[in-house]
């Protein structure tokens, strides 16, 4: 059959996309791209806060307008919305002919061949394992691993735990695996994935062995930037940092989603972590690794949230002046201990919050741009703009997708996937400009 398969949310999601196209291709179907022409369409959707759960209920009912219009027999959902709202889907929208849970993925063949509709639903704490290889989407010199499924945190605003299920750790011995597979592939930076990557080997080895995995990855050759992200900051542990500060493919980077700095929100929230033991965590990060570049997530106003807490947060984003900074507005989600607190704030006050916010890391991001200036850093390029005649790239500081950018002035052709060495000479509010330095490829 001609399928298409539409992957949304995260890129966790992302590397469960590419193992069902591989699972497809591998059974002698044909992956195709254009929604009107396909026989069978894959919606892997995303639930995680109302936005995500709209864009996917949305883009369900658009495939599902094919069975009308095109040539579309079957129709399959799966992924986070699917486990959440699996006999919703099947009473609301008659269309789709499958849905499989999150930990049913593996079931894709299955689910195509079946008559009638069909439920794919395994235990919430199964690890879908595959035989077939991964079908990279996108460019092949950026790949996703995915080291663990999952989450035990509990945290009082998440649906994770009940749509992925339990923390549970890939077998070291597949991820190497993978990681080979995708490097001969022309994968040359690899992004460590999970709800959380920092636990990762807990399960497993009884302890924590995210370090020995780093090692092992930094062995093949054809790597050059590993990049860690999704780490809960009171998991971060010294044999951690040791190793990312010893070794130059791994990127001094880390995403840490620390969502508040007032304790009393931190609290609410059911996170690990209080003001005090955020400030030393971040200064050990930084005592080891002094060109870390550091991201992390904010939610504003979660449930109970005052002034003084505003304060206390925008106080704690210029103290630490992280790299990166992405802020939400906190989404009320149905089934979280959360969504039934008292004191909820309105919609116009979260966003009021979240500008106040954001302004205070775009002020410090130009700041930090410009102390930049001067400076020569390794750069991937990912593309090239041909009306200014300048190339698109990232430095070690800027993770695809959510970070920023550097443009890059060559007078050599250079290609998507290229590494070179530039020399910084301007900063914008998040992005940098540079020009190759002399002709010094990385």
């Amino acid at each position: 059959m001609k399928i298409l398969l539409i992957s949304l949310g995260c890129d966790k999601n992302r590397v469960d996309s590419e193992y069902m196209l591989g699972m497809l291709q591998s059974a002698g179907h044909v992956i195709i791209d254009d929604e009107n022409e396909a026989e069978a369409i894959v919606v892997n959707t995303c639930c995680f806060i109302h936005d995500a759960k709209e864009e996917s209920i949305n883009t369900i009912l658009e495939m599902a307008e094919l069975k009308k219009t095109g040539k579309l027999k079957k129709l399959i959902v799966t992924g986070c919305l699917a486990q959440r709202y699996a006999e919703e889907i099947h009473q609301q929208i008659p269309e789709v002919d499958s849905v499989l849970g999150t930990s049913a993925y593996d079931e894709i063949l299955t689910a195509l061949k079946a008559d009638g509709f069909s439920l794919h639903m395994k235990n919430i704490d199964n690890l879908p394992m595959p035989d077939a290889k991964r079908i990279i989407t996108g460019e092949n010199y950026v790949s996703y691993l995915k080291i663990a499924e999952g989450c035990g945190k509990h945290c009082t605003y998440c649906v994770i735990p009940s749509i992925r299920g339990n923390y549970r750790s890939v077998p070291m011995e597949r991820l190497l695996e993978e990681a080979k597979y995708l490097a001969e592939a022309g994968t040359k930076e690899l992004i460590l994935v999970a709800q959380e990557t920092t636990l990762y080997g807990v399960d497993l080895y009884g302890e924590k062995r995210l370090h020995i995995l780093l090692e092992k990855l930094a062995e093949i050759d054809e790597l050059k930037w590993i990049r860690v992200m999704y780490c809960y900051p009171e998991e971060i542990y010294d044999e951690l940092l040791d190793t990312m500060a010893g070794n130059n493919k791994i990127l001094n980077y880390l995403d840490i989603p620390v969502q508040h700095a007032s304790d009393k929100i931190l609290k609410a929230m059911g996170r690990r972590t209080n003001r005090a033991e955020l400030y030393s965590i971040i200064g050990k990060i930084r005592e080891k690794m002094p060109d870390v570049a550091l991201r992390t997530s904010l939610i504003t106003g979660f449930p109970g949230e005052t002034e003084e807490d505003v304060e206390i947060l925008e106080e704690f984003v210029k103290d630490i002046n992280f790299t990166r900074l992405g802020v939400f507005t906190y989404s009320k989600e149905e089934g979280t201990p959360a969504a039934k607190m008292k004191n909820q704030v309105p919609a116009r006050e979260k966003n009021k919050r979240r500008s106040r916010i954001m302004k205070v890391a775009k002020e410090l991001s130009f700041k930090n741009g410009q102390d930049m200036v001067g400076k020569t850093v390794q750069v991937i390029i990912e593309g090239y703009i041909p009306d200014e005649d300048i190339y698109v790239g990232r430095t070690y500081m800027d993770a695809p997708g959510i970070d920023g950018s550097i443009f890059v002035i060559c007078d050599e052709k250079l290609m998507s996937g290229d590494m070179v060495n530039v020399e910084i000479t301007g900063a914008e509010k998040y992005d940098l400009i540079g020009e190759v330095s002399g002709d010094e490829f990385a």
